[in-house]
């Protein structure tokens, strides 16, 4: 539904988007986690046909956005991250208007539909104006969804909600992918990419890692373990970096050892073995997981 082909954005000598090639399916939620600055923005600008890449392309659906972002426009609906509304119409006036814009669209049954299926049907004629920045996200979502967009890209959905209207509002998102929906999802809540997103992209102007939360969590859990032993365990660094097996060791408080293995199903064993035979006395081996906070922050800090 999306590809990406080192997708390119440049501003003057500030490369904001680098050479960007990745793949969504169809029913997908892929999340792009990323710091400030990180070109995530630009990027939803791009497939969405809003700005032009300076090099590289991309297909949203069967289009290209950079030469037809009409058809681009058609075929999404895109949620930013201040949607900016009337505040003096009402919420079925504002979802009317903008109705309009798509050609051959029943705006009664639209408006009725995105009204209904947020919950909204109830305030239709209250003034935006009034409403709380929760239930303007769901107009928001509604307005984005009045054509039926077969995928949805959604710029910091999430943000400035307390937590019961964020949750609502990711039930609905989860909704939307259950019906072969796309949504590519611009978020800094590690919390909400890891309950909803099929896949995350960590990004800072270029992809860094692409998986699912298991499998970047893994990645940078799987060749660590954590010895605890008797003792000052300051004195067993150099002994246990001169294993050939060993890829780092650092103390840490409370006489522990994390230690880098080449391969931890086969190394695990040996390093134990080794130690002892040194003389340590070991009190547990416990291998180091890590949340997903824990492999965003690692992989930001290494790209930095």
């Amino acid at each position: 539904m999306i590809h990406t082909e080192d997708l390119t954005r440049r501003f003057g000598n500030r490369t904001a988007v680098d050479r960007l090639t990745f793949d969504v399916t169809a029913g997908e939620i892929v999340g792009l986690l990323g710091p400030n600055g990180a070109g995530k923005t630009t990027t939803l600008r791009m497939l969405a046909g809003m700005i032009a890449p300076s090099s590289g392309s991309a297909r949203v659906g069967e289009y290209d956005p950079a030469r037809e972002p009409g058809r681009v426009h058609e075929t999404i609906g895109f949620l930013s991250e201040s949607p900016g509304f009337y505040g003096r119409l009402t919420a079925g006036e504002n979802l009317a208007y903008f109705a309009r814009f798509y050609d051959g669209l029943d705006v009664a049954d639209a408006v009725d539909c995105g009204l209904d299926r947020m919950g909204l049907s109830g305030r239709r004629g209250d003034r935006v104006g009034t409403f709380s920045k929760g239930m303007k996200q769901r107009l928001a979502l509604a307005r984005a969804m009045l054509h039926r967009p077969r995928i949805l890209f959604l710029d910091e959905p999430t943000a400035g909600l307390d937590p019961e209207a964020a949750r609502d509002l990711r039930r609905l998102i989860v909704e939307l992918s259950e019906e072969q929906r796309t949504v590519l999802l611009c978020t800094h809540n590690l919390t909400e990419a890891e309950a909803i997103c099929s896949r995350i992209a960590v990004f800072r102007t270029r992809l860094i890692a692409l998986g699912t939360p298991a499998s970047l969590r893994e990645e940078r859990s799987r060749s660590r373990v954590r010895v605890r032993l008797v003792g000052d365990v300051t004195r067993w660094i150099d002994t246990v970096r001169e294993f050939p097996f060993v890829r780092f060791a650092e103390a840490e408080p409370e006489g522990v050892l994390v230690i880098g293995l080449a391969d931890i199903g086969r190394d695990r064993p040996r390093l134990v073995t080794r130690i002892v035979e040194s003389g340590g006395e070991i009190l547990e081996v416990t291998e180091e997981r890590k949340t997903l906070e824990d492999a965003y922050l690692d992989l930001v800090k290494e790209e930095a």
